[in-house]
């Protein structure tokens, strides 16, 4: 099994085939547009600006899953991404992507691709810790998505690289996808 077995609904909500990828280096981010890492969409858009010529698409799923950052329908989020980020990548209908109603997309990724901890050497990765243990003290806990911006690597062959948490920014990711184009 690989990301290509999987439907999802597009953010105009079209079903689409994630087949329609293969053969690419793709990115899978769950977003959110009321968080504080809500700016890394115009740090993907530069990566996708950037390399999407050479093979690389970022498939942004929105989620409402964490602190209710992302109350909005779809066609808000669509306009908040383009107008505020300037988002062309394409983007999907708002899902969750953790708990017993997770899409089974996010429950394949989580799997291939485990919880290894956040960069507590960041500020950041010290702030989702403790926002984690206060409100959502059980998302410690496992391999599910823990927060908004968690970010998965799928090879051209539809397997999954690597994860990255919220705390490491598109352009961290940079000479990681200069590398695999």
């Amino acid at each position: 099994m690989t990301v290509y077995d999987y439907k999802v609904q597009n953010i105009a909500g079209q079903e689409v085939s994630l087949s329609q990828y293969a053969n690419k280096l793709v990115l899978i981010v769950n977003t959110a547009s009321k968080c504080g890492f809500t700016p890394q969409y115009e740090g993907l858009e530069k990566l996708y600006q950037k390399y999407q010529k050479e093979g690389f698409v970022i498939l942004g799923f929105p989620s409402n899953q964490f602190l209710a950052q992302e109350p909005e329908n779809n066609d808000t989020i669509a306009s908040f991404c383009k107008l505020n980020y300037g988002v062309t990548f394409p983007m999907f209908s708002k899902i969750d992507v953790r708990g017993e109603q997770a899409h089974p997309l996010f429950k394949y990724l989580t799997e291939q691709a485990p919880f290894q901890g956040f960069e507590l050497d960041k500020e950041g990765g010290k702030v989702i810790q403790s926002v984690l243990k206060e409100h959502y003290p059980d998302n410690l806990e496992g391999n599910e998505v823990k927060w908004n911006f968690t970010k998965f690597l799928i090879g051209r062959d539809g397997t999954v690289l690597g994860r990255y948490e919220p705390t490491v920014t598109p352009e961290e990711l940079d000479p990681i996808i200069e590398k695999m184009i």
